[in-house]
């Protein structure tokens, strides 16, 4: 926990940071991880819980931007035709995607006994990277208990880097993982706040940049090494504006300028997808006898969100690569950290 970037003297943007500089700075959110290692597993599955009350009851207004579709992520068409969310949303690998959503389906039949009875069936949101290169993913280690234990774990405290959905993944040809970072955004009519999430599996070392600075290239001259562009990269952002959720897609769109801004050129098989849910109200499941009322930011004011959405992506996949581990995976692969490489190299990012 804690925010690295600082420690290595390194301010993105020009935004103040939430308290944790997490998502969990937005009210409300929760973040629980549940880590596998053992022999050539190394995965896991991280959960984010947008608020302590039932989901499927109050549901959240939601959106998703797919940047490049490659990828298995379940229930994006729901929330893009409904604008809603109902369930945790949930992290894991690239074949676990199944048996996750099959918890979450537990998770909401346990709390809803009218579902599949007098009302509806429940979406379930998943998001997956392939963490195939540390991690023996054709033993599909992840059960669903695994998902129940991620979900028990949730707090606003949390860890980063190789931990979660994020234990097995490699960013940047270095050890990848958990990021997150937040922004406080300050109108005339109140104070909000921003956080993201970020699993980062995606990119190679020369692309790398840190703040503007073309880190990776440096670094890969001294290593010596080149690896291909391996995708992908899931991006959870969290806040408390009062948007529409036409206006909160227009927010998860400018995303991608964070992603950029680290050096991805978001390649042909990166899967890039943003989810995105506000807290400031909630929508009920339960058709009440009058119509909804719901706030929302005039257009004028949305830059501050843009903003916001874009340091803190930005931040959060630095924050995975400085706070990940190393260590061994499957067959012996390796990859090392951005502070190994650091350290190694005798290279300041100040």
């Amino acid at each position: 926990m804690g925010t690295k970037t600082r420690t290595y003297g390194i301010t993105i943007g020009e935004m103040e940071t939430g308290r944790r500089n997490q998502i969990t700075d937005v009210p409300g959110v929760k973040v629980g991880h549940q880590t596998l290692t053992d022999g050539d597993t190394h995965t896991g599955v991280t959960v984010i819980l947008p608020h302590e009350g039932n989901l499927f009851k109050q549901k959240l207004l939601a959106a998703s931007h797919v940047i490049n579709g490659f990828g298995k992520t379940t229930g994006l068409i729901q929330v893009e035709e409904m604008g809603t969310l109902e369930t945790p949303v949930a992290l894991t690998n690239t074949f676990a995607v199944g048996r996750v959503y099959d918890a979450l389906v537990d998770y909401s039949l346990e709390r809803n006994p009218e579902i599949g009875r007098t009302t509806g069936t429940v979406n379930p949101l998943v998001g997956e990277c392939n963490d195939m290169h540390l991690n023996d993913i054709r033993n599909r280690s992840v059960a669903k208990e695994d998902v129940w234990h991620a979900l028990r774990r949730a707090e606003n405290d949390f860890e980063e880097g190789s931990v979660g959905a994020g234990t097995g993944m490699v960013c940047y040809s270095m050890k990848g993982g958990i990021g997150s970072a937040s922004r406080k955004i300050d109108l005339a009519y109140g104070s909000y706040t921003l956080g993201v999430l970020t699993l980062t599996n995606f990119g190679t070392l020369s692309d790398l940049r840190i703040d503007g600075r073309s880190v990776g290239k440096e670094l890969s001259e001294a290593h010596q090494t080149q690896e291909k562009d391996r995708g992908s990269v899931m991006v959870i952002c969290a806040t408390d504006l009062p948007v529409t959720e036409r206006q909160l897609k227009r927010i998860l769109k400018r995303a991608a300028a964070g992603l950029s801004r680290t050096g991805s050129i978001i390649g042909n098989g990166s899967g890039e997808v943003v989810i995105g849910f506000t807290t400031a109200g909630t929508i009920p499941h339960d058709k009440p006898d009058h119509p909804l009322s719901l706030e929302m930011l005039h257009e004028e004011d949305i830059d501050a969100a843009f903003r916001a959405v874009r340091e803190s992506c930005e931040e959060a996949v630095l924050e995975s690569l400085l706070h990940a581990e190393p260590g061994k995976g499957r067959n012996g692969h390796y990859r090392p950290t951005l502070p190994e490489l650091l350290e190694k190299f005798n290279f300041s990012l100040q």
